[in-house]
Parts: structure tokens; C-alpha cells; sequence
């Protein structure tokens, strides 16, 4: 059960992460998309604390490719 939370939350932020905001979007919307995302991660909507895993898992796996990168010749 857990895994299926993470998948299914990797895949909202996979889907939802596509394509770009329409203007009026642009114009009024000072906060980059992480930043949304950790305040959702943060409210008390349900399946919510998915998205803070999933944020954690993908930050993971980038620290663990810059380590990789930083060894490697």
C-alpha cells in the first residue's frame, strides 16, 4: 500500500509537471513549482504527505547522481 501511495504520487507530480503555465498563469504566480509543491506536501488535503515523500525520494536520487558524478573521472 505504501508503494502504490509513492507511485501514484510520482505520477501526479510527473503529469503534472509537463508543459508550460499559460500567460495570465506566468504573470501572477510568483512561486516556483517546488515551492507549491511543499506547500501541498504541508496541508492536511488527503494523499497530501505523498507528495512530500515523493519530494524526498527525488531529492534522494539527485544527491545520490551528484555523488556519483563528483567520483566519477
Amino acid at each position: 500500500m505504501r508503494t502504490r501511495s509513492l507511485t501514484l504520487a510520482l505520477a501526479l507530480l510527473a503529469a503534472c509537471s509537463g508543459g508550460k503555465p499559460a500567460k495570465s498563469a506566468t504573470g501572477r504566480d510568483s512561486l516556483t513549482e517546488r515551492q507549491r509543491d511543499s506547500i501541498l506536501a504541508q496541508s492536511r488535503i488527503p494523499g497530501a504527505s505523498g507528495v512530500g515523500r515523493a519530494m524526498r525520494a527525488a531529492d534522494s536520487a539527485s544527491a545520490r547522481v551528484r555523488a556519483t558524478d563528483s567520483v566519477s573521472p
